[in-house]
């Protein structure tokens, strides 16, 4: 039986191209599946992905691929998107998707320090990844609106409602890690840990002090006495 300590999570490299048309494979079977409709990539695509440095990908320990996840780019690098989480059918049940996801969001972040990172998706299982990682979700409008990320969307089963809806809302969750905000959350923290800490001091003088004043006017006659 297999367990996460079976399975490498690592970027991707020119290594691991032979594995490309086997991941498009499976993203294209698994799109198919859910039902939903998702731009179906090339082995080519992927593989420069890996070759760029810019994929992670999960190997059981006896070499058979299973899992992948790649970083798109848009805007100018302002926002990223970790795209194409998939995991091997024969590999699933063993939080490899997680563990992909949040490898991948690493990569994103040393790559791209200052960039978005977003998502969209309707799966309550990403969506509970995205949260655990610090995502939260958002109206479109914060999105990237690069049109070259939004013909993305147009295999999509429910790409009429985005447009009925003026790409303002869909089916899918938008959600959005910001690291400016995230910037400001963690000043906001730091700030409020320093303030808890003062008010502590203060109680803590104002103990000693009213001790000592307790002290001074029993006339510390041999008795105890305790705050």
């Amino acid at each position: 039986m297999n367990s996460s300590s079976d399975f490498i999570i690592i970027p991707a490299n020119e290594s691991h191209v032979e594995y490309a048309e086997q991941i498009c494979n499976e993203m294209f079977e698994s799109a198919k599946a859910r039902g939903t409709g998702i731009a179906r990539r090339k082995p080519e695509y992927v593989a420069n992905k890996m070759i760029e440095g810019k994929s992670v990908i999960a190997l059981h320990k006896d070499g058979t691929w299973a899992g992948f996840c790649y970083i798109e780019t848009w805007s100018h690098g302002n926002y990223v998107a970790n795209s194409g989480l998939i995991v091997n059918p024969e590999f699933r049940k063993f939080g490899l998707a997680k563990a992909i996801k949040h490898r991948i969001f690493k990569l994103s972040r040393e790559k791209y320090p200052t960039a978005k990172v977003f998502g969209l998706t309707t799966g309550l299982a990403v969506m509970k990844i995205n949260s655990d990682l610090g995502y939260e979700p958002v109206p479109y409008s914060e999105l990237t609106q690069d049109e070259e990320f939004w013909k993305g969307c147009t295999s999509c089963v429910n790409f009429e409602i985005l447009q009925s809806k003026d790409r303002k809302n869909c089916l899918c969750t938008a959600m959005l890690w910001d690291p400016a905000e995230k910037e400001k959350e963690l000043r906001r923290k730091i700030e409020e840990r320093a303030k808890a800490k003062e008010r502590l001091k203060t109680m803590q003088k104002k103990a000693s002090l009213l001790k000592r004043l307790v002290w001074k006017l029993r006339g510390n006659k041999g008795f105890s006495f305790f705050i």
